[in-house]
């Protein structure tokens, strides 16, 4: 392809996203980008946060965690570039322990990963002994290799459903565990990890961990944009608090909203979720009107730029690398995962 004519793709595929200013220095890096994926036989995975030029032009498989976790374990690729955060890096070198994994930025940490630590999980371990541990994707190798299974916002409640246990660990995101306790008929308990027990009846042991881009929403939110617009279609993230969740229409993964979107017939609609991936839905879904609610970008998915993307495939720059006796434990709890349908 000739750069005149990607470069008209992109701007038909872009147009009002990217600032027609920007429009063909960004293209002239996708294309750099693109060239050099092909000669280093790489791979470009992004998540659904990714801004839209990178998106859209860029990335060869797109997704939420559980997608491209799935496309990491089948890849055939020398090298994979993970525009994303570290953890989901993480989580591609746990399942290519032989491929070069690339994170375009050294900064792309994430809030709700850091709010627990391996340590964390072994002392709620052992308060709580037998009790399987369920590990949000959004977590460290060393977290996910004290778990027993790991899971994504789109598959927590068959994860948990999976088990047939009356009681499970869930980590670390409190709102989505509260979520999924909703979903599954669970009462849940947050315990004090310095020795105090929680007794009296519960099936699952959360943590207050949480994404601070979702925590933001608020209900007031929602219904001042309800009073605006009656006919919103109004979708929210799991990370999102149950208030806001009961408040919405639908909630679910990245990727659940993405096609909930394309097939609803609503006139227009709200996304409650990171601010980038609006702008690529509503760059597929021209059709319709997509309300701006957006007053904050997660500073951690904002760490992967083009010109970042492109100078790790030069310079095989940021590998990622798993120490083996953590690899290959929190390889079994990934696997588990994978494999629930």
């Amino acid at each position: 392809m000739t750069f005149q004519t990607f470069y008209d793709e992109m701007s038909r595929k872009l147009e009002g996203f990217v600032p027609d200013i920007e429009m063909r220095y960004k293209a002239e890096l996708a294309y750099e980008i693109n060239r050099i994926k092909e000669e280093r036989n790489a791979v470009i995975l992004g998540h659904n946060y990714m801004e839209p030029a990178l998106y859209n032009m860029v990335c060869d498989i797109t997704g939420d965690s559980l997608e491209l976790s799935r496309a990491a374990a089948r890849t055939q690729k020398d090298i994979i570039v993970f525009c994303g955060v570290r953890f989901m890096a993480e989580t591609a070198k746990i399942l290519n322990p032989e491929k070069t994994v690339l994170l375009p930025s050294e900064k792309a940490g994430c809030s709700l990963a850091a709010s627990i630590t391996a340590q964390d999980v072994r002392t709620l371990k052992a308060q709580f002994p037998g009790v399987p541990v369920v590990t949000y994707v959004n977590t460290y190798a060393d977290v996910k290799a004290e778990s027993d299974i790991c899971c994504t916002s789109g598959n927590a409640v068959e994860v948990v459903n999976s088990l047939e246990t009356d009681t499970v660990i869930f980590l670390p995101d409190e709102y989505l565990a509260k979520n999924v306790a909703r979903e599954t008929n669970k009462k849940i308990i947050f315990p004090d990890t310095k020795g105090a027990l929680e007794h009296g009846d519960y099936q699952m042991i959360g943590w207050r961990g949480h994404c601070e881009v979702h925590e933001k929403f608020t209900v007031q939110d929602v219904l001042n944009v309800r009073k605006q617009y009656p006919d919103v279609l109004v979708l929210a993230h799991p990370e999102c608090s149950p208030e806001v969740i009961e408040a919405s229409d639908f909630s679910g993964s990245t990727a659940a909203m993405i096609r909930h979107v394309k097939q609803s017939r609503a006139p227009r609609y709200l996304l409650l979720t990171e601010c980038a991936m609006g702008d690529n839905i509503a760059a597929a879904n021209k059709d319709k009107e997509m309300l701006r609610l957006c007053s904050v970008r997660c500073p951690h998915m904002n760490q992967i730029t083009l010109e970042d993307t492109l100078e790790s495939l030069r310079k095989t720059q940021y590998v990622i690398e798993v120490p083996e006796d953590i690899r290959s434990r929190a390889f079994r709890a990934i696997e588990r995962m994978i494999a629930i349908r």
